[in-house]
């Protein structure tokens, strides 16, 4: 299945031993904790609606690598650390990815050409091919396959759905934007003054952990540009399944908009919370408050807050007076004033907890954004067009959800139910194993001495008995 290289490599010796290696080892894997992944995916269809949003036009008679299987790979890949499509010019030789991606033939023997056999997977190539179709009427009259978009939007949050299952009380959208760099001529390139470089501007919506929107926009636009528009489409979604939930909208000051605002108040059981960016009239109603934190840090030599609950209204920028609370905040480097303001009543949350325990939990989701920018390769959009830097968004999105649920599923009440992609993929993901093909099973044997026994078999376990 592989080309053995016999060429011995003679390392320093060991007192009276030698130590010799060479590559002959077999068919040996680095990735076998994937099959957890596997597991999860056999149980959750995450990756099989996924390969649903996209339709294939190829001649039937000509296809060896299905859209199930190209999907499939990509995502796996990503969730294994492998972020280059380059990478997969060598990992198409890998039996267990063939396993993972569906292939019935893991060591690629039964392929058409000759110079194919024994490289069961799509190469560089044709996994290129695949995100750099267009639409679909152009694209359909080449024989490519085409992303339905409006299907991978919808996807995200129908996910979210079954993996919950049942509604809570309350849930909150997390939304926020980040940078993603752009370092070469793509379509959409422009240079944000904020961020001090040419990038895209990726909007994100979360709940709790579940990702619901990655949305790819050009830097030269408002933070808040489209929000409202993803708001409704999900929301709308939410409501079908869970009509009565309560819903708040939790963001930044860049979100801190009349018109998502306007809508939220006009909406049954929809409340927000945003920053907002402080001005000189803001700052002078923290003044008393203010000068009672400072008092206290004088004498303690600690930080103090003050909290200050005000009704505002902006002169030009908003429609109606709102709710603002003030945090009036003294500490050693000085004054440290910060604003929010809300749709929810005094009655419904206090000014300090609403403040600390409410809006700065969003910090949380910044975190999931990390996890996907630096763990999954979210900012991995190199191609020429939006469209193809979109789907490798969502290639990195859909790696994030397969992950999180294993995470949520297989990891709960271990060590790792907290822990992040990167750790997981170390830890969990990347054990050593020999793997042997016949005609009747597949037997993957793992390294002895793999340090985390215990905790894979309590996840393969969990994963076995989950019904969703």
């Amino acid at each position: 299945m592989t080309d053995c290289n016999q060429k011995e490599f003679e390392f320093q010796g060991l007192k009276s031993r030698k130590i010799i290696g060479s590559f002959n080892g077999g068919t040996i894997t680095s990735d076998a904790g994937s099959l957890l992944l596997r597991e999860v995916e056999g149980r959750t269809g995450i990756l099989k609606g996924f390969s649903g949003c996209f339709k294939d036009y190829r001649h039937e008679e000509s296809i060896e690598h299905t859209v199930s299987e190209l999907v499939s790979q990509r995502v796996y890949g990503l969730c294994l650390g492998y972020e280059d499509l380059n990478d997969h010019d060598v990992l198409r030789r890998d039996p267990l990815l063939a396993l993972l991606s569906g292939k019935k033939d893991p060591t690629g023997q039964s392929r058409r050409r000759e110079q194919d056999r024994g490289k069961a997977l799509a190469g560089k190539s044709t996994l290129n091919r695949l995100e750099l179709t267009r639409s679909e009427i152009e694209e359909g009259k080449a024989r490519k396959i085409v992303c339905r978009h409006e299907g991978v939007e919808d996807l995200f949050v129908d996910i979210f759905l079954k993996l919950e299952g049942k509604a809570s009380e309350e849930i909150v959208l997390d939304l926020d934007a980040t940078d993603d760099l752009i370092h070469g001529m793509q379509e959409g390139r422009f240079f944000h003054g904020y961020y001090g470089n040419y990038c895209y501007l990726p909007l994100y919506i979360f709940c709790g952990d579940h990702l619901l929107c990655a949305k790819l926009r050009t830097s030269n636009r408002d933070g808040a540009d489209g929000a409202l528009e993803e708001v409704k489409r999900i929301v709308e979604r939410i409501r079908q399944k869970w009509p009565e939930v309560k819903i708040l909208l939790r963001g930044d000051s860049g979100f801190c908009r009349d018109l998502l605002m306007n809508w939220a108040e006009n909406q049954h059981q929809v409340d927000y919370v945003f920053g907002l960016a402080k001005n000189n009239r803001l700052k002078t109603e923290l003044e008393g408050a203010m000068a009672e934190a400072k008092a206290e840090h004088d004498k303690t030599g600690e930080s103090a807050r003050r909290f200050v609950d005000f009704r505002y209204q902006t002169l030009d920028s908003w429609s109606r007076e709102r709710r603002v609370i003030g945090k009036a905040e003294y500490m050693d480097k000085g004054e440290n004033p910060r604003f929010v303001v809300t749709s929810l009543s005094p009655e419904q949350m206090g000014a300090q907890g609403l403040y600390e325990d409410c809006y700065c939990a969003r910090g949380e989701m910044e975190n999931r954004i990390k996890e996907q920018q630096l763990d999954l390769f979210a900012d991995r959009t190199s191609t020429e067009t939006m469209r193809a830097n979109q789907l490798r968004l969502w290639f990195s999105s859909v790696a994030y959800t397969l992950m999180h649920a294993l995470r949520m599923f297989g990891l709960k009440a271990t060590e790792f139910a907290q822990a992040q992609c990167g750790t997981i993929r170390n830890k969990i993901l990347k054990i050593g194993a020999q793997v042997r093909i016949s005609v009747r099973r597949v037997l993957v044997s793992f390294a002895s001495g793999y340090p985390y026994q215990d905790v894979f078999e309590q996840v393969f376990q969990r994963l076995k008995a989950l019904r969703i």
